[in-house]
C-alpha cells in the first residue's frame, strides 16, 4: 500500500496539574450526546449496493452494510468480518470458499443467514445496473450456500477475489427486504454493518447511529454520526467557516486546501498520499467523432496537464501520465513516454491522418454542482480549441444523470474520478479498461483482457509488473483515455475529535467509526 504522511496541525495547552489535564480530556455528557457532523461534497447515487459504483455510495455502503471480508486502514490483505474465515480451495484459484459468523443479525433482527450471501452477490450480477459494481465479477460461474459455508466458484483464475468481496460490492442485504429483479426504493437501508441509518435525506443528510447488534472484525462501533452533504465545495467551506462541521473531507477548495495554516490552534489535518486519480475518458463506439485511435492521439499530444495542476488545483494534485498510479505494482509512465510535452504539430498531422474536418465538433460533459471541475473543464476546452483542431460543447450534468447519460455513450469526452476499491492495481485495469469496464465507453481489447487474465493468475502480485506495464503501453498506444491527476487525500477535523486520521485511506471505506470526541 502506498505511504501514508500524517501531519497533525494542533496546539494543546501545556497543563502543570494532572488532575486538572485529565478532567480537560474527559468529554461533557452534553457533547456525547451530539453526533459527530461530517461534511462531504460527495453524493450517494443509491442506497441499494446493487445500483451503485461511486465514492459517495460506497463510503455509506462501509458503514451500514457488511461484507464477508474488510480492510483494517493501511492494510493490503483483507480479514474476516461478516465470515468467520474464508480461503481459495486448492491451488487453482477458481474456488474460493468462506464460512460465515453465526451470530449476525440484520438491523432488522432476522438473523443472517448464507442464503443470503448467495442472494445478495447474485442479485447484485443479475441486476446489472449500468452504474452497477457486477463489472468486477466478469469470472464468478455461481454461488453455492450449504449451511454456513458459502462456496464461490470462478471460470478462471482470480488472485484478487477475496479482495473485490471486501469492498461495497460483496455488501450482504436482507433477502427479504430487497427485491430480487430490480433495486430497492425509498431512503431506508437494512444491512448489519457498525451503523443504523435512523434516517436519510438524499442530497442533505445521513443520520447514522451504532450499530448494537454489530459483530464482527471491529471491537467497537463508534458513535452517532450526522453526514451533511453539500452539492459544492464552496458550501462545504462556507459550513465549515459557520463551525457547523466537525469533520470534512472530500473535498474542500483546493485553494483552501493549499493554504492550511500548521499554526492554526483550531485544526487538525491529515494528508495523505492518495491513489485518487481522474481521467479524461472517450466515447470510442463507432460512429463517435473519436472513434479513430488517432483522433485520440491527437488529444494526448494536446493535453497540459500543468495548467490543471498549478493553476486549477494549487498544487494538491500531482500530474498522471500511467492507467496505475504511483505508489501501485506496476506503475509506469506510458503517456509521457509516448507524449511527453504537448506538440501541436503532431496533433494536426495524427488529425489530417485521420482524415477529419477541423474543427471536428465534439461534447465534452462533467459532472455538475462542482466549481473546480468547471474551471478544469473550461482549461480542457482552452486547449482542445487553441490550435483549431476541434470546437468543444460543454455540458455540465448532475451526477447520477451524469452516470446514466455517460454509459449509455451520449457524450464524446467526458472526465471520471476514480478511487481504488482494494490496494492491488487490478482496481485500475479491469474496471476501467476491461471488458464490459464501468466507464462504459465502448472501448475493449483482447490484448489488454489477455494482459488482465494473466495478472490474476498470481497469488504473488508482485509477479504481476511486468504485465501491467505492458497492459499500460497498450492503453498508452490505443489512448481510451488520458489521465490527468493523482491527488492526496485531506480529512480536516476540529481538535476535540479525534480518530479522524483513520477515516480513509484513499479506498472506498470511510471509517466513521473511528471518529470519537475528546
Amino acid at each position: 500500500m502506498r505511504s501514508i504522511r500524517l501531519r497533525i496541525l494542533a496546539i494543546l495547552a501545556v497543563l502543570a496539574i494532572a488532575g486538572v489535564v485529565a478532567w480537560q480530556l474527559l468529554p461533557s455528557d452534553e457533547a456525547n450526546k451530539d453526533p459527530i457532523a461530517v461534511g462531504t461534497t460527495d453524493v450517494v447515487t443509491s442506497l441499494d449496493p446493487a445500483g451503485a459504483y461511486d465514492a459517495g455510495s460506497w463510503a455509506m455502503y462501509s458503514n451500514i452494510y457488511q461484507s464477508l471480508l474488510t480492510f483494517k486502514s493501511g492494510a493490503t490483505v483483507p480479514e474476516p468480518d461478516a465470515a468467520e474465515s474464508c480461503g481459495f480451495i486448492g491451488q487453482k484459484l477458481q474456488t474460493y470458499q468462506c464460512k460465515l459468523r453465526d451470530d449476525l443479525t440484520f438491523s432488522s433482527g432476522r438473523k443472517i443467514t448464507a442464503e443470503d450471501v448467495k442472494y445478495s452477490i447474485e442479485r447484485m450480477i443479475s441486476i446489472k445496473t449500468d452504474v452497477g459494481p457486477w463489472v468486477l465479477f466478469p469470472s464468478l460461474k455461481n454461488v453455492v450456500a450449504d449451511g454456513r459455508t458459502i462456496t464461490f466458484n470462478l471460470s478462471a483464475r482470480d488472485a484478487t477475489f477475496p479482495q473485490k468481496l471486501a469492498t461495497g460490492a460483496g455488501s450482504i442485504v436482507d433477502r427479504e427486504s430487497y427485491p430480487p429483479n430490480k433495486l430497492r426504493a425509498g431512503n431506508t437501508a437494512e444491512g448489519s454493518g457498525p451503523y443504523v441509518l435512523k434516517s436519510y435525506r438524499p442530497g442533505e443528510m445521513a443520520e447514522l447511529i451504532p450499530n448494537t447488534r454489530y459483530q464482527g472484525a471491529l471491537s467497537r462501533t463508534g458513535v452517532p454520526v450526522t453526514v451533511h452533504y453539500y452539492e459544492k465545495s464552496s458550501e462545504l467551506q462556507a459550513a465549515w467557516k459557520a463551525k457547523q462541521l466537525d469533520v470534512t473531507h472530500r473535498e474542500l477548495p483546493p485553494a483552501t486546501l493549499a493554504e492550511l495554516n500548521p499554526g492554526d490552534p483550531d485544526l487538525r489535518v491529515t494528508e495523505a498520499e492518495s491513489a485518487e486519480i481522474r481521467n479524461l475518458v472517450f466515447n470510442v463506439r463507432p460512429g463517435s467523432p473519436l472513434a479513430d485511435k488517432k483522433v485520440r492521439q491527437a488529444i494526448a499530444w494536446t493535453i497540459d496537464r500543468g495548467p490543471l495542476v498549478t493553476d486549477i488545483y494549487k498544487s494538491t494534485v500531482e500530474p498522471l501520465y500511467s492507467l496505475i498510479p504511483q505508489g501501485y505494482i506496476g506503475h509506469s509512465t506510458p503517456f509521457f513516454d509516448a507524449y511527453p510535452t504537448p506538440d501541436s504539430a503532431r496533433a494536426k498531422k495524427l488529425m489530417q491522418e485521420a482524415g477529419v474536418q477541423t474543427p471536428l465538433p465534439i461534447t465534452f460533459a462533467y459532472r455538475g454542482g462542482n466549481e473546480t471541475y468547471a474551471k478544469e473543464t473550461a482549461e480542457l476546452r482552452r486547449q482542445l480549441e487553441a490550435d483549431g483542431l476541434f470546437k468543444v460543447t460543454v455540458k455540465s450534468v448532475e451526477w447520477t444523470k451524469f452516470q446514466k447519460e455517460y454509459a449509455a455513450g451520449k457524450y464524446d469526452a467526458y472526465t471520471i474520478g476514480w478511487l481504488p476499491d482494494y490496494p492491488d492495481p487490478d482496481t485500475f485495469s479491469q474496471p476501467l479498461v476491461g471488458r464490459n469496464n464501468s466507464l462504459h465507453n465502448g472501448y475493449s481489447s483482447k490484448k489488454v483482457d489477455s494482459l488482465i487474465s494473466s495478472t490474476l493468475q498470481y497469488g504473488d502480485r508482485g509477479r504481476t509488473s511486468a504485465d501491467f506495464k505492458e497492459l499500460q503501453a497498450q492503453v498508452g498506444e490505443d489512448v481510451p483515455l488520458v489521465p490527468l491527476w493523482q491527488k492526496k487525500d485531506y480529512v480536516v477535523s476540529t481538535t476535540d475529535v479525534s480518530g479522524s486520521q483513520y477515516l480513509s485511506d484513499g479506498t472506498g471505506l470511510w471509517r466513521l467509526w473511528e471518529l470519537k470526541r475528546i
